[in-house]
């Protein structure tokens, strides 16, 4: 049974908000929604109760935890036909955990004048959010934060506060993606060279991820781009997510009138494995726009001339 009588709502039950939604209900009451079916009835095998609009979950509910692909999706929840807004009570904290890029998180702070607006980007992964262990970054005020601490502290292993104001935690999640998807790059870069060059990637991978050039990405990403050359990796993060985010970054960083050589060659990498119809598959499948699946090995090319 929920520990405490804090209701919590959560809309959008994808690779993200599905075990959030699960770690949440053993101490919470959890309302749930997605477009989905399907992700509705996964939540609720996990204890939270299935809602049928966005608007019926947030009834009554004292923090709304957004969990959600992008700004569209951000307003389409809260202020569609059946949206959120239309039932949160006043006061109510809304937790933003999706990245849509500061400008946009304050305009939907100040679209909900009556609730308190947590600026929450986070970042770890499903399994990560399963066992509360994110990497949260916040942007809100005292009142804000108080209000929706104790279901932060459920999802947290690690959380950050940047500053008082909706946008600061989408600033600095811009720069942790903008290293994550350079990383997942590079990552594919070396993969693709394992195998133009005739190694066999699986050693390459296992053998770099103990040393120095290791990165969370490579030991993560890398064996899921080994399966992307088999049956295809598990979609765990969808490759148009980089498309969408390494857009945050570049859009930021050109505001900022800061280069960013690295996270815009990274962004034409994602591009280009959305131009291939790969937009839905996982973001490990750009190893494949790099080396293609059909492409052979350096030992098996022809010598030439």
């Amino acid at each position: 049974m929920p520990e405490t009588t804090q209701q919590v709502a959560v809309i959008g039950l994808g690779a993200m908000g599905l075990p959030m939604a699960g770690r949440l209900a053993p101490e919470f009451p959890v309302s749930a929604f997605d477009v989905a079916e399907q992700r509705r009835e996964a939540a609720a095998a996990q204890g939270a109760v299935p809602a049928a609009t966005p608007a019926e979950a947030a009834e009554g509910a004292d923090v709304l935890l957004l969990a959600v692909r992008d700004q569209e999706q951000a307003e389409a929840a809260l202020f569609g036909p059946d949206g959120a807004a239309n039932t949160l009570p006043p006061g109510a904290a809304v937790v933003l955990t999706s990245t849509v890029g500061p400008p946009g998180a304050r305009a939907l702070a100040a679209a909900l004048p009556r609730q308190r607006f947590v600026d929450a980007p986070v970042s770890g992964g499903p399994l990560r959010a399963g066992k509360g262990d994110l990497l949260i970054v916040v942007g809100a005020d005292d009142a804000a934060l108080a209000a929706a601490r104790p279901v932060l502290d459920r999802l947290a292993g690690t959380l950050t506060v940047i500053g008082p104001r909706p946008g600061d935690g989408q600033a600095l999640k811009a720069i942790n993606q903008l290293l994550a998807g350079v990383h997942i790059a590079a990552a594919a870069e070396a993969v693709a060279l394992a195998r133009g060059i005739g190694l066999d990637p699986s050693v390459v991978v296992e053998a770099l991820s103990q040393g120095a050039a290791s990165s969370f990405m490579l030991a993560d990403r890398g064996p899921r781009m080994l399966d992307a050359y088999a049956d295809g990796a598990e979609v765990r993060s969808r490759l148009d997510i980089f498309v969408k985010d390494m857009g945050i970054v570049t859009d930021l960083a050109r505001d900022a009138h800061v280069p960013t050589p690295l996270a815009g060659a990274a962004q034409q990498l994602y591009l280009l494995g959305e131009r291939a119809g790969l937009a839905a598959a996982d973001d490990s499948s750009v190893v494949t726009v790099l080396s293609p699946k059909d492409e052979p090995s350096g030992e098996d090319r022809s010598p030439t001339a």
